[in-house]
């Protein structure tokens, strides 16, 4: 999306964080910032979904606005 001029954010979790930074460059988008959250998703509680979401958002913003 950002390729088409859509301001986008990733979020991932921390693992993935080399493996998402290496296709952003394959992809011609080296440097691309991503929201990045604590590992894993699946079997986190509401509780703690809600606060990697709260994170998310804050990086989200900071990438977005600066």
């Amino acid at each position: 999306m950002e390729k088409v001029g859509v301001p986008t954010v990733a979020v991932i979790t921390s693992p993935f964080v080399d493996a998402a930074a290496l296709m952003a460059r394959v992809c011609g988008m080296p440097g691309y910032g991503f929201a990045v959250v604590g590992h894993p998703i699946s079997s986190a509680k509401d509780e703690e979904l809600a606060d990697k979401a709260r994170q998310a958002l804050v990086q989200a913003e900071r990438l977005l606005l600066g």
